[in-house]
């Protein structure tokens, strides 16, 4: 999801609520506490875009929290081969994440989205965002607005660009069910599939936890037009998606 190289993924192999699903329980050891799981995706999304070209991929989160509220960790998936990506997606993630108020909370830090085996001739893929987000508890509802801003660099096309999101989740009540819903803008040399470089994506789901573990059901889409291009269009295609994630 990098200028056009990154949106026209699928076209490359044959191609980004934070939008990525994580299973994670805390285990607490004094001042620190880790919380890590696997998923599998029947399509990994990314900002309404498939980056696994429609198949299905393996992803696994690690992260680390102190009770001061900073915290650092590890995200992957897998992807189809590529020279441009090659087969994994690394993200290495760090930040500040506090209450400011009774249900409300802001996080603030960056990500580092990494391709361990790139071979590319046109360079490295890795590239930096920064983010920022501010959560509110609306009663049973839970709000969350984010800003993604990745600064001009080379893996961009030298360009910057900006994803904005506000994400809604409601608990009901006496149940283990979740609805969510989600809705994103992206502006800049991530959305070169749109005119004009920008465009919006939105999701609508349900989570079900049992124990450990969480079966996710979303329905994805974009306002991206359509190309022409079928190795294009479909990774744009509305779709649902199905995540079975285990916490450990």
């Amino acid at each position: 999801m990098k200028f056009l190289t990154k949106a026209c993924f699928g076209m490359l192999l044959a191609a980004s609520a934070m939008s990525r699903p994580a299973f994670a329980q805390e285990e607490a050891s004094g001042p620190v506490s880790l919380s890590g799981g696997v998923s599998v995706v029947s399509d990994y999304r990314f900002r309404g875009i498939s980056l696994s070209n429609e198949k299905v991929a393996l992803q696994s989160t690690l992260t680390a929290s102190h009770e001061s509220g900073f915290y650092a960790g590890v995200w992957g998936s897998t992807l189809p081969d590529s020279p441009l990506y090659g087969k994994y997606e690394l993200n290495l993630y760090g930040g500040f994440a506090t209450e400011v108020a009774p249900g409300t909370s802001v996080d603030i830090g960056a990500i580092y989205y990494v391709y361990p085996g790139n071979q590319s001739f046109a360079g490295p893929s890795d590239y930096i965002e920064v983010v920022g987000k501010l959560s509110h508890d609306l009663g049973p509802v839970s709000a969350t607005g984010s800003v993604y801003y990745a600064p001009d660099q080379n893996s961009l096309g030298s360009n910057d660009n900006i994803y904005l999101n506000l994400g809604l989740g409601y608990g009901i009540a006496d149940t283990p069910v979740t609805l969510n819903a989600a809705l994103g803008y992206t502006d800049g040399s991530l959305g070169a599939l749109a005119p004009g470089g920008n465009y919006l994506d939105w999701m609508l789901g349900a989570s079900f936890a049992a124990g450990p573990a969480t079966f996710t059901v979303q329905y994805v889409d974009t306002d991206i037009k359509k190309s022409g291009v079928k190795a294009i269009d479909t990774l744009f295609d509305p779709t649902v998606v199905f995540t079975l994630g285990i916490s450990f």
